[in-house]
């Protein structure tokens, strides 16, 4: 019957942090993995439906503010979509276990970044 109180907390809490900007999807990602027992191919399924609401309001909020550099936009969406579907047919393609070590270097390096503060322009 309670089986659905620490999933929904963690839900709760990961958007609440991601409202502030820290990125709660990845935070949820490892709830999910570490402690639910999700396997990681799920968790990060679920970490994307997370991540494309928020994506879609902060677009929306940038555009009517003017903060979207166009030209730049034009540029990116054909590559990151290219990127998006190779990945896609990657993490199909490969044992879940042989992304495992490359995604939690990338976490690790993420939050080691996140440790030097950015250089101004």
């Amino acid at each position: 019957m309670t089986d659905w109180i620490l999933p929904f907390l963690c839900g709760l809490g990961a958007s609440i942090i991601s409202a502030w900007g820290v990125g709660g999807g990845t935070l949820l990602l490892l709830v999910m993995t570490l402690f639910l027992g999700v396997d990681q191919r799920t968790a990060q399924g679920v970490n994307l439906l997370f991540f494309l609401p928020t994506a879609a309001s902060a677009l929306i909020c940038h555009a009517k503010s003017g903060y979207l550099d166009k030209p730049t936009l034009k540029s990116a969406v054909p590559a990151a979509a290219a990127a998006a579907l190779a990945g896609a047919w990657i993490s199909n393609a490969v044992d879940v276990e042989l992304l495992r070590k490359p995604f939690g270097v990338y976490l690790l390096l993420s939050g080691v970044s996140l440790l030097w503060p950015q250089k101004e322009k």
